[in-house]
């Protein structure tokens, strides 16, 4: 008799583990409001988003709850208002940056930054426990790794992972040190416009399929470009990326299967958190009472603040023609703020005071973020200056990022830049996942059509006397790259030299980044200038760079890998995956209690809902049947003690209680709707 097994838990089958799983290699987005994981569906040949219970997009925000595991995605987003300082959001912003870096901006954070007054990497203090964004980076791509592996059924074996074309050194080190945290093997980083542009294809006239996009369209559309015509077929792609914290805009030249950026440029340090940062400054320059409310509000006040600007801003941008209107509501005991968008004169909540009357236009919208829009247009006419092309010879602009759903962007770009067209057919929020996933089935060997070359965002040079920067290898470079130049002592005797790398656009190195630095030693003895010192660079696909250097005549050398100072050791991220590898069984037990404690508080949250609406309707016994569950429940979920298997019980024990007249509830709506009609 063949045995079935059953996840009670779950009431799913359970796979057989006898079977070995498939092996797939993912594209991940990793982006700062949100991140997602794509694939490219052997089936279908598409590249498609990977969807849990959740959907597609997964919020970067990780949730630190004291003695618990980490939470990520959905689930974390409530503690950005209720428990802000263990709840991290932005943290793309912090990868591979001083606290120097971030201080213009960690004060809109509800988390605390530790300022050390050094030049190390950016350190978050929860509970007395010291965080990198490294390590919070690998939490949300571990998150990533484990969705595509339950929901595939596979197992993850190398991940493409997305950047912003401007990130420098240090930031492409981090991101690799936090997929190595996340034990996930690297394939390729790529930046994000060249993900972009993979995605829709060489003409952009790809069919908009929900959550997937035709890779093999990459090949048709070539096919039909190139056919037997004279012309030319090559074609440049305007790539503006506007995300949640970066900016950027990348142009490529895609000819003959083969996609080559041409010139990027960018902020990493502008997103929509900017526009929503302007809408609150709006409110705030036309009510003094609400400013100085504002300018000693503690962190979760500023959060709610900053959330009601983010969903007036989006409610604008979908009702152009509409002005959006929410009463402001303060509550001393929670010290949050509310937004009422109905009944506006009636208070959410026992106690609260209305502050102010908000209101919104599309005209307003445009109006207060027009700086932002400009700082853009600074970037895109660097790009085109040094892809040396104008706005004319663009063939086509591509939006990515849900920051480009604010219509004015669109207008901006058409009217103001001057050019043709804008698309924006594929969803902006999954056409760089959607990409990273066909350049991962490209390197793992499923396809060869589709050649990509990239560019380093960034000079890279050395330190010579006088302090100035010797670049050997120039911004927009095509990676891989391999460049040597011959260097000399400069005192007579000289058996050291130091070899100090640099990244930046700066004439003087003290204006440029340091990546790191070391001491070719045992040159022998020589007058000045006599020595031949070759000093390579070797900046490999992901825009990684190794340094040797080797005096020629004696045939002395040394060469590192770059750690930029920014980074994890070796030893560091080994401790960490050990550790991971070490408490792996006692880590998903906690898992498991987590996920029962919060299926509890969504448990109690929806019951206590559903009596707020329906008193009226129930008996005084069922009234008072439902209050008792949901005290019990809340007990266990208080006690740090709990049991899971308790906290479940007392969850359907509650869900059964209340099925019934919840099912009687929901009959007599139906009655009530359909009374006098016919079907």
């Amino acid at each position: 008799m063949a045995k079935i097994k059953i996840n009670v838990a779950s009431g799913g089958l359970m796979k057989d583990e006898t079977v070995p799983k498939k092996k797939i290699a993912v594209g991940i987005d990793l982006g700062t409001t949100n991140s997602l994981v794509a694939w490219v569906n052997p089936a279908s040949g598409n590249a498609e988003i990977i969807q849990d219970r959740w959907g597609a997009l997964v919020p970067s925000i990780v949730a630190l709850p004291p003695g618990a595991e980490p939470v990520v995605g959905i689930e974390a987003k409530g503690g950005l208002v209720t428990d802000p300082q263990r709840t991290i959001f932005s943290v793309k912003r912090l990868l591979g940056r001083s606290y120097a870096d971030v201080q213009t901006i960690s004060e809109h954070l509800g988390y605390r930054i530790i300022d050390d007054n050094n030049e190390q990497l950016v350190r978050i203090l929860v509970d007395g426990k010291y965080y990198t964004p490294i390590e919070l980076s690998a939490i949300i791509l571990k998150r990533l790794k484990e969705k595509a592996e339950v929901e595939l059924d596979v197992e993850v074996t190398g991940a493409v992972i997305t950047v912003p074309a401007y990130f420098n050194d240090s930031q492409r080190q981090a991101t690799r040190d936090a997929a190595k945290i996340a034990g996930l093997p690297v394939l390729r980083i790529i930046n994000e416009p060249t993900a972009a542009s993979l995605a829709y294809g060489i003409s952009g006239d790809l069919a908009n399929k929900e959550h997937s996009v035709d890779s093999n369209a990459v090949t048709a559309e070539l096919d039909k470009t190139t056919g037997t015509s004279t012309e030319t077929s090559a074609k440049n792609i305007l790539v503006y990326d506007l995300g949640g914290g970066t900016f950027d805009v990348s142009i490529l030249s895609l000819e003959d299967g083969v996609f080559e950026v041409l010139s990027t440029h960018g902020d990493t340090a502008l997103g929509g958190d900017d526009l929503d940062r302007a809408v609150m400054e709006f409110w705030l320059q036309g009510n003094p009472s609400l400013r100085a409310l504002y300018d000693q509000a503690d962190s979760a006040t500023i959060q709610s603040f900053r959330l009601a600007a983010e969903k007036a801003k989006r409610w604008v941008c979908s009702n152009l023609d509409q002005e959006y209107r929410g009463k402001l509501w303060w509550n001393p005991s929670s010290r949050l703020f509310q937004v009422r968008e109905e009944r506006l004169d009636e208070p959410p909540s026992d106690g609260a005071q209305g502050v102010a009357t908000l209101s919104l236009s599309y005209t307003e919208l445009c109006s207060c973020t027009q700086k932002i829009i400009e700082k853009t247009q600074k970037s895109v006419r660097f790009a085109l200056r040094d892809a040396g092309v104008s706005a004319q010879q663009i063939d086509e602009v591509v939006l990515v990022g849900g920051s480009t759903r604010f219509p004015r962007i669109q207008q901006f770009l058409q009217e103001e830049m001057g050019f043709k067209q804008v698309n924006s057919t594929i969803n902006p929020d999954e056409v760089v996942a959607l990409g990273a996933a066909i350049e991962a089935d490209v390197l793992s060997g499923n396809r060869s059509d589709v050649l990509l070359l990239d560019v380093t965002p960034l000079s890279l040079g050395i330190e010579t006397a006088g302090g100035l920067m010797d670049v050997l290898i120039p911004r927009n470079t095509k990676i891989p790259f391999k460049v040597a130049r011959e260097y000399t002592t400069s005192v007579d005797g000289q058996v050291n030299m130091r070899i100090a790398v640099f990244q930046g656009e700066r004439e003087l190195v003290a204006e440029n980044r340091k990546l790191g630095e070391f001491i070719l030693k045992n040159i022998p003895a020589m007058p000045a200038g006599f020595p031949k010192i070759q000093v390579a660079f070797v900046l490999d696909a992901n825009g990684m760079l190794t340094v040797k250097a080797k005096e020629l005549r004696s045939g002395i050398s040394q060469d590192i890998e770059i750690k930029p100072q920014y980074g994890l050791s070796d030893q560091e991220v080994e401790q960490m995956l050990m550790d991971g590898f070490v408490h792996a069984k006692e880590d998903v037990e906690k898992r498991m209690v987590q996920e029962a404690i919060n299926e509890g508080k969504q448990m109690v949250y929806t019951a206590e809902r559903f009596i707020e609406k329906n008193h009226a309707l129930l008996s005084e016994e069922e009234m008072e049947g439902t209050k008792q569950r949901i005290n019990d429940l809340r007990s266990l979920l208080e006690n740090s003690d709990s049991d899971r298997n308790a906290i479940l019980d007392a969850v359907t024990r509650l869900n059964d209680y209340t099925r019934p007249f919840a099912e009687r509830l929901m009959d007599q709506a139906i009655a009530v709707a359909l009374k006098g009609k016919t079907i």
